[in-house]
């Protein structure tokens, strides 16, 4: 469907955000450049209350491209950045109190989001499989993907709750 970069920030916050994010900006970036290849093509519509909008979309060419890509198969792990772990692994230089009231703020923040999968991600989606009948396929994938990420919330918070027990018994 065409779309707006904001358009599509707005469905990755509500979608993919638990395994893919990007910032407005970045949105913007890639739309120009998929435009320049003959991805996407783009139509200036004018408002009257707002500033023109710049609305995409996939040509045929993209569509090609897109098919190809979810067909291909990667034999690589993803690399993974973490700036906590990447934190985690010098704290030998922190003291206990800041290193336990870390790890229990990371616990909050992934027992929060785990939550929010387990309710809102989840309601939403069935709301979509029980009432948009063209879209009852994509959302058993959306299910898929949201189990991803409850398991790897529930992994993190136990990994967190091992961490904070460790340190309590060892520093």
């Amino acid at each position: 469907n065409p779309s707006t970069g904001y358009d599509l920030k707005q469905f990755m916050d509500t979608s993919t955000s638990n395994f893919w994010h990007a910032k407005l900006s970045q949105i913007y970036i890639t739309l120009k450049a998929l435009e320049k290849e003959g991805l996407v093509t783009s139509d200036v519509q004018e408002q009257t209350s707002r500033p023109d909008r710049r609305v995409y979309t996939l040509t045929e060419q993209g569509t090609q491209e897109l098919d190809k890509w979810l067909r291909d198969t990667s034999a690589e792990l993803p690399q993974l950045k973490d700036p906590f772990l990447l934190k985690l692994f010098f704290c030998a230089r922190v003291d206990k109190e800041t290193l336990l009231t870390q790890l229990k703020l990371q616990r909050e923040l992934h027992q929060k989001l785990l939550n929010e999968y387990q309710t809102e991600t989840k309601a939403t989606i069935e709301n979509v499989r029980e009432n948009v009948p063209q879209l009852k396929q994509d959302a058993l994938f959306w299910g898929l993907t949201l189990r991803s990420g409850e398991l790897i919330e529930e992994a993190t918070i136990r990994w967190l709750d091992e961490a904070i027990e460790t340190i309590n018994k060892e520093i």
